[in-house]
């Protein structure tokens, strides 16, 4: 049964962060009773292996929906192959002040500038601990704000270090622009040092541990063509196992003249589908296979995770299509597959 078209117009009309809680304390409360197995869509199993790592369905969680980890049971129990949760921090910080997240209905998008608002690494590995869902679970990390650019590279290290057991793979955020500075690590020396260094900390995780955590790289879809080839280019120098294409927009393009146009943050759901294909394009052509990408940006439907697969993805996941399409957009997504 699905409820959403139900819960959907009482849940916009409340304050869009307000609605974000409520949302997923409804769905924390509908697996904790077993209502979930009533609304859950009927999603068959289409395992994937990918990284080493064996997906039951390519429809995933995108990062920023539970970013401590709080609703791993209940998000699992829609029906996703995969879960990616943060992003997180190594210490807890607010983010940025409210309001910082908006929607633009007429456009199917959101706008949202958070900041990577969170409880810290800590927190976050202690509900994956206590989740009784054994699928996959990506970890997302950042930096904290007020690290300085010159020393994210130690912030991403506290990371990768505290989350490698526990993690099925490991994502890097170096796209978000609701964090200063943060997309300069996806240039120049930058990206060299942190790639450099995050590669050779996995692989002496690997030796302590016995086991092998991928490392995933999520990037902005504002990159222009040969940034993308530059990108690509170093991802398989530095032996990165996946590439997430991709995070918010900061254009206004499409969605000139709306009352929240001018808002700033980072657009999603509708407006960034084209250009997030058009990255996941340019690094399949590019990768030309050596290394999976997952993507993200605009899948609302069936036909634009299709769009997705067709321009090179092995995986998908969504944030915006589930606020403004409900669980069911899961089970559309498989159908077509």
């Amino acid at each position: 049964m699905n409820l959403y078209p139900i819960l959907r117009p009482i849940l916009f009309s409340l304050d869009p962060e307000a609605a974000h809680y409520a949302t997923l304390k409804l769905l924390h409360l509908a697996d904790k009773t077993g209502l979930s197995v009533i609304s859950k869509p009927k999603v068959e199993n289409k395992p994937i292996s990918i990284m080493g790592l064996k997906f039951n369905n390519p429809v995933g969680l995108a990062a920023g929906l539970d970013k401590n980890g709080d609703y791993i049971d209940a998000l699992s129990a829609l029906g996703f192959g995969f879960i990616e949760i943060g992003t997180v921090t190594p210490r807890p910080q607010p983010g940025n002040p409210k309001p910082r997240l908006f929607r633009l209905p007429e456009h199917e998008a959101i706008i949202n500038r958070m900041g990577f608002n969170n409880l810290g690494v800590d927190h976050l590995l202690q509900q994956v601990k206590q989740a009784n869902y054994k699928g996959i679970i990506g970890i997302n990390i950042g930096k904290n704000f007020d690290t300085p650019i010159k020393s994210a590279t130690e912030d991403y290290l506290i990371g990768l270090r505290k989350s490698y057991t526990l993690a099925s793979y490991i994502t890097l955020n170096i796209s978000s622009p609701n964090t200063k500075n943060l997309r300069q690590l996806q240039q120049g020396d930058d990206i060299k040092n942190l790639l450099y260094c995050l590669k050779e900390e996995q692989l002496k995780l690997q030796k302590i541990h016995g086991r092998y955590t991928p490392l995933v790289v999520k990037i902005a879809p504002d990159l222009n063509d040969d940034e993308i080839v530059h990108i690509a280019n170093l991802l398989m120098e530095f032996n990165i196992d996946g590439v997430i294409a991709t995070n918010t927009t900061v254009s206004r393009d499409l969605v000139k003249g709306h009352i929240h146009a001018k808002e700033i943050g980072g657009l999603s759901g509708s407006p960034v589908r084209k250009q997030s294909t058009h990255v996941v394009a340019g690094l399949a052509s590019e990768l030309n296979s050596k290394l999976p990408i997952i993507a993200a940006g605009g899948i609302l439907s069936g036909k634009d995770a299709q769009d997705k697969l067709k321009a090179g993805a092995s995986l998908v996941q969504i944030y915006s299509g589930l606020i403004y399409r409900g669980p069911q957009l899961i089970e559309d997504i498989l159908i077509t597959l």
